[in-house]
């Protein structure tokens, strides 16, 4: 398995790249990517082409992934599958860089879980029983299924959601007290409620 951070987004909410933002214990990518390797997991960081130069900043080469644009996707399931097509054989574990407040445990409960449901093809939590993707686990043959159903013209959303509704998704429904750990902070205002 291999935890990745999604930082490749757009960001044109918050006016600025948010992975490279920073709060008082550090910058937002890091602060993820330092949650994944908690879990005894190596882990890279997702990024676009435009971004690359910056996050050689804060993380070395080989951490870095950047998106694959021979797929005309976009958003969090290029990254994806972007690192699939690195990592092949591996299950992924992605964590959004926006996702400031998650908790390691919620994490590690996660991954407990997917290691027992052997048939999963992903994993993830939910919330009033919509699924939380950018927080999730997802195994190789799902991807597989993904990058073929592109292939041949069939994959008609090219969001995670989509994703999971195609694959063999075990869910996890959050408990009252969990969903505030799955917020994601895209503007200046939601950093407000920190």
């Amino acid at each position: 398995m291999i935890g990745v951070v999604l930082c490749g987004g757009q960001s044109f909410r918050m006016g600025a790249d948010k992975g490279l933002l920073k709060n008082e214990t550090g910058v937002w990518a890091r602060i993820a990517y330092d949650k994944l390797a908690a879990l005894n997991i190596p882990v890279r960081v997702s990024v676009n082409d435009n971004q690359y130069s910056s996050y050689a900043d804060i993380f070395s080469a080989e951490e870095l992934i950047t998106d694959n644009t021979t797929f005309q996707v976009r958003g969090p399931l290029l990254g994806m599958i972007s690192t699939h097509l690195r990592y092949p054989a591996d299950a992924i574990f992605v964590l959004a860089c926006d996702m400031l407040i998650m908790e390691v445990y919620i994490l590690a409960q996660l991954l407990k879980v997917c290691q027992e449901q052997k048939d999963a093809g992903a994993c993830v939590y939910t919330s009033d029983g919509e699924p939380e993707p950018l927080c999730g686990i997802y195994k190789p043959q799902s991807i597989e299924s993904i990058i073929r159903m592109y292939e041949s013209g069939n994959l008609s959303k090219h969001s995670m959601k989509f994703m999971l509704d195609h694959s063999n998704t075990y869910k996890i429904p959050l408990g009252t007290d969990e969903k505030k750990f799955f917020r994601n902070f895209n503007s200046h205002a939601a950093l407000n409620g920190l």
